[in-house]
């Protein structure tokens, strides 16, 4: 299994990307639900080992922070005639544990086995942001 990361630029939490989302939710032909796209440039070669069983992990103020599930990546042509990707996820937002993360361009491929865990309900401290982003760092959680 393979995972896709980007950036997420202008967003400063995981509540505002959650709020921002929630007004962009689509209806894709032959699927059920409702869904949120991203539209980028570059569509990954990698595609089968992606689609179904991958996320989307999201870059907020320097920490991977939450994911989302990714149904399929669309070949589409933008309004200038350019090839781009369209990148289909469910809506939810599924909050991981904060691990720090430099910016970078574009997407990269993330390894199944250097994604973050998931936050369950329970774990208590560890849902709060920014004490989750320091004991990440110090190698606690």
């Amino acid at each position: 299994m393979l995972h896709m990361i980007k950036l997420c630029v202008g967003i400063s939490s995981v509540d505002e990307l959650e709020h921002y989302r929630q007004s962009r939710c689509v209806k894709i032909a032959g699927q059920n639900g409702e869904f949120h796209l991203h539209r980028t440039r570059m569509r990954p070669k990698r595609r089968e080992e992606i689609v179904g069983q991958g996320s989307l992990y999201w870059v907020i103020k320097g920490a991977i922070r939450c994911r989302q599930s990714i149904v399929d990546l669309a070949q589409e042509v933008d309004e200038e005639g350019r090839n781009c990707c369209d990148i289909i996820m469910k809506p939810q937002l599924i909050r991981t544990i904060p691990n720090p993360k430099r910016a970078f361009q574009g997407w990269r491929y993330l390894a199944d086995g250097d994604a973050p865990g998931d936050l369950g309900e329970g774990d208590g401290n560890r849902n709060d942001a920014e004490l989750a982003v320091e004991l990440a760092a110090l190698g606690l959680i």
